[in-house]
């Protein structure tokens, strides 16, 4: 029973340290035996997370450090 309603709270967007908490772990390491992500919990992280807004460049050393480089 215990486990049912921890992942009801998990599902709810309940924090894993509150449940842990909740069942008295001594830490949130052991309510993970009790509760994992269902597949519906990780396609809405993955919904959640945005890509980045800046455009990926090359890297360009500058003279001086090309300078250095050929002085080696």
């Amino acid at each position: 029973m215990r486990h049912a309603t921890a992942m009801h709270m998990l599902q709810a967007g309940v924090d894993v340290t509150l449940i842990a908490l909740w069942l008295g772990h001594e830490s949130p390491a052991t309510t993970h035996m009790y509760v994992e992500a269902d597949l519906a919990m990780k396609q809405r992280a993955l919904d959640a997370i945005q890509a980045p807004q800046f455009k990926q460049r090359r890297f360009r050393p500058s003279n001086n450090i090309l300078a250095f480089l050929d002085g080696l």
